[in-house]
């Protein structure tokens, strides 16, 4: 089918959209690269494995560049795409980006999306080329936050401390979410940290803000990844099964914890809700689950809220290993955490659908593939969420 052909869709009916392409850049200590080199590495590797040619995409997302992210890195990687995004809300930037990016292509305003990340975050801080900080710096409504010390971990720290005092969770069943994340990292190549641990490791760690240890806290690393979504009518030339993007959400919460009206609900419980029922499927269908886990609390309240198990459980959940697969790579505390993971956990939902995780490999009683899997991407201090339901059906 030629492009022009290909283009010619009727405007009433919205084309479906699939990842048809993923990579990891080299990730983890990658002292020679560049965030820009890392961008590249990984955007090769994606379209390599979409089997699709360049000269298709003509969307591209990027952030965590500057204002002109998008616009440096297309220039970089020698593309000129006719739609771009760099939309910005922390962790969850990627999910929405999928969502936008899903939305252009289904209304026929692009045709092949690229999002593309990269970050020598490690490096830097090492090098002492840290810039900003981790309040996002005291204009606005921050400014009332920040001169007292109020920091990102201390915000997740306060809102896990919240949910203890509410429901009971306990210090152990944190603690259980590193250890479950490190025990998936040792079974992957990728990971930075591989190095089983336990529940006691993780208590008698230096403490960073009360409760969290050091192992509640995600590891810094350097790394780049990309997704390549396409429009349906290109599914048939690509190299390999498509995953489908069947619905998304997103929502924004609160910049000041004083406009945070419950420390113990995360935005996912909207973002969750949207995708859900624009994939019409329920939490009971999702047979895997990639969350943002840049601390422990963050996993435990993040199921909850997508409705895995009920407000307050969900500590006692995510003990039952065999419920639901969470975090297969090992997530933000042992794989990688560059910064803004949220690709990531795009690019491992669609690994696993595949078959193709390069560790754990989800599969049904019968050895089948999972069909259903979900991707939810967190940003700031529950600032904002970002949920995408993929399936291979």
């Amino acid at each position: 089918m030629s492009t022009t052909s290909r283009n010619r869709r009727s405007p009433s009916r919205r084309r479906r959209v699939a990842a048809v392409g993923v990579s990891l850049s080299d990730c983890g200590r990658v002292d020679e690269a560049t965030p820009y080199s890392l961008h590249a590495q990984a955007a090769r590797r994606a379209l390599a494995d979409s089997g699709l040619d360049r000269s298709l995409v003509d969307g591209l997302a990027s952030a965590g560049l500057g204002t002109l992210a998008p616009v440096e890195v297309a220039e970089y990687l020698g593309l000129r795409p006719r739609w771009v995004d760099s939309t910005a809300v922390g962790g969850a930037t990627w999910e929405v980006m999928a969502a936008h990016a899903a939305d252009a292509i289904g209304a026929g305003r692009a045709n092949a999306v690229l999002l593309v990340y990269g970050s020598t975050a490690r490096a830097d801080i090492r090098a002492g080329r840290r810039t900003g900080n981790l309040s996002f710096g005291a204009r606005g409504p921050l400014q009332f936050e920040v001169p007292y010390g109020h920091s990102l971990i201390a915000k997740y720290a306060m809102a896990a401390r919240r949910h203890m005092h509410e429901y009971g969770t306990t210090l152990e069943q944190l603690a259980e979410v590193a250890v479950r994340a490190r025990a998936h990292a040792a079974l992957n190549p990728e990971a930075m940290f591989r190095e089983p641990i336990t529940v006691d490791d993780v208590l008698d760690g230096p403490v960073i803000a009360d409760p969290f240890t050091k192992l509640h806290c995600c590891i810094r690393s350097d790394g780049g990844c990309a997704v390549l979504l396409a429009a349906e009518e290109y599914v048939p030339d690509t190299a390999k099964a498509p995953v489908w993007v069947l619905g998304t959400g997103e929502y924004v919460s609160h910049a000041a914890m004083s406009e945070w009206e419950d420390f113990t609900v995360s935005p996912a419980a909207v973002s969750g809700r949207l995708a859900f029922e624009r994939a019409g499927v329920g939490p009971g269908d999702i047979e895997l689950a990639q969350i943002y886990d840049a601390f422990t609390y963050m996993t435990l309240v993040t199921l909850e809220d997508l409705g895995f198990c009920a407000k307050g459980e969900g500590g006692a959940f995510f003990a039952q290993e065999d419920r639901l697969p969470v975090n297969t790579d090992g997530g933000g505390l042992s794989a990688c955490h560059p910064g803004m993971r949220g690709l990531f956990l795009l690019v491992e939902a669609v690994r696993q659908l595949r078959g193709e995780a390069p560790g754990l490999q989800v599969r049904r009683p019968d050895g089948a593939l999972p069909e259903l899997a979900v991707a939810s991407g967190t940003g700031g201090w529950f600032c904002s969420s970002g949920t995408v339901v993929l399936g291979r059906g």
